[in-house]
């Protein structure tokens, strides 16, 4: 099967048209200044040794550019590619047969403490039909810092996967929120606002029915609050969302 060729960028091609000519000019006038009886005349004044600091650093800003500009769309491929891994882990391969990073929808978060003014909601369908949500979120009060987390959750409200993308948790203590250091995480699935009671949407030194850790409760206790506050967000726009079926 043909694919049609990928369209360029007209603004970063003309970018880089100019940035391509910036530095032919400029080449050409560096070989007429650094010839040696040229620099012989200059090599005494103050203006030499700042026409040599800016030349340097005007060379650095031109490559710059026209590295970050080679780079941008690998990095921005990258990043949709460690997205689409994460979106995997939380929703069931079964639950949809569209592209989760083209269907979603963007909702009001900031009075949800979900550490964003919106969240960005990925709709998983089969055959037109929502079956299930999936969204990034953080828990801004870890033991050391932000905790990044993305959430699947089912057109009921039942948790499908909750998966850990970014900490700076104490290595062998608050790291457990991790999936490749202990199961702990997996304790979420199918859990929901239905079938806990506010009292149990806690750790066990809180009353509630989810393991902390030995020597490290604030970690998970911080967790278990910022799921239960991705959920109550998922209920607030669960009819919008289930009726984003096209």
């Amino acid at each position: 099967m043909n694919s049609e060729p990928a369209k360029s960028d007209p603004k970063a091609t003309q970018y880089l048209e100019y940035a391509l000519r910036t530095v032919s000019n400029f080449r050409q006038k560096l070989a007429v200044w650094l010839e040696p009886a040229h620099l012989e005349q200059l090599r005494p004044l103050l203006q030499y040794q700042a026409g040599v600091l800016g030349g340097f650093a005007l060379l650095a800003a031109i490559l710059l550019g026209v590295a970050d500009l080679a780079t941008r769309g690998v990095i921005e491929l990258r990043l949709q590619e460690d997205l689409q891994a994460n979106l995997e882990q939380v929703v069931p391969a079964e639950l949809y047969d569209n592209n989760l990073l083209k269907d979603s929808v963007l909702l009001p978060s900031a009075d949800a403490n979900l550490g964003a003014e919106q969240t960005e909601v990925y709709l998983a369908k089969k055959q037109g039909t929502v079956n299930a949500v999936c969204f990034k979120f953080v828990a801004p009060d870890g033991y050391a810092g932000p905790i990044s987390l993305v959430m699947g959750i089912d057109s009921k409200g039942e948790i499908l996967g909750v998966r850990v993308i970014a900490h700076v948790e104490t290595p062998g203590l608050g790291d457990k929120i991790e999936v490749t250091k202990s199961k702990w995480v997996l304790s979420f699935n199918g859990k929901s606002l239905n079938n806990l009671t506010v009292e149990q949407w806690a750790v066990k030194k809180d009353g509630g029915v989810f393991d902390q850790f030995s020597g490290a409760t604030i970690t998970p206790r911080k967790v278990v609050q910022a799921i239960k506050r991705g959920l109550e967000f998922y209920k607030m726009h669960q009819a919008e969302l289930l009726n984003s079926s096209q």
